[in-house]
């Protein structure tokens, strides 16, 4: 979108009181086409670490943890395009159509009925971390982490006068979180993740273990 700002001078001139006639500098905005239709590619799903606690050790019997997590990543929605094309809120509408997200039967947003899904909020925030402090009952070296499930693919739109754009949509989708042993094995990327940022030289997740 760009947004246009006229500044207008007004200046006289001796012996002429008429004010300046304006120029004309209005240019036709060029919008996409409202019955195009959407192909994606390269639909990838990928959790992200989002946040992870420093390692906390606890002995018999386990406790509470205190440590607050630290933001490692911020997720956002993201829509990219190379040229004119529909709203933000239409390509997510699509992207979550295609990836299971939403289910609708309605062609476009516009066409739902009112109906609403986060997805499609451009600006939805990233989720935060979460500042309750679990309770392991058992001896260890631990570290809280969370993370999002992130949907990424590229787009284009097809107008039927054969006109089309081409395009990049991502947005997250599943808020997660977990709690790990360093001194145990990962269960999943996130967890290896984790790892990676918070446990000792010597974890089993750490590289070259």
């Amino acid at each position: 979108m760009v947004i246009g700002v006229l500044v207008t001078g007004l200046t006289a001139c001796a012996g002429d009181d008429r004010a300046p006639e304006p120029r004309k500098t209005d240019r036709a905005v060029m919008k996409a086409c409202a019955d195009g239709t959407f192909t994606w590619s390269r639909v990838t799903e990928r959790d992200r670490l989002t946040g992870v606690s420093a390692l906390e050790r606890l002995g018999a019997g386990g406790g509470r943890l205190h440590n607050p997590m630290r933001r490692v990543y911020t997720p956002s929605p993201s829509v990219r395009a190379d040229g004119p094309a529909p709203p933000a809120a239409e390509i997510l509408f699509s992207l979550g159509k295609k990836t299971g997200e939403i289910d609708s039967d309605a062609r476009t947003l516009a066409e739902a009925g009112g109906d609403t899904w986060s997805f499609t909020d451009v600006r939805l925030p990233a989720p935060k971390l979460d500042d309750d402090r679990v309770t392991p009952r058992a001896a260890g070296e631990f570290v809280q982490y969370a993370g999002v499930r992130e949907v990424s693919a590229d787009f284009r739109y097809t107008c039927p006068d054969g006109k089309a754009v081409s395009g990049h949509a991502r947005n997250w989708t599943v808020d997660i979180g977990g709690l790990m042993d360093c001194e145990e094995k990962a269960d999943s990327p996130l967890a290896r993740e984790a790892a990676w940022h918070s446990c000792e030289p010597a974890a089993p997740d750490r590289p070259g273990h």
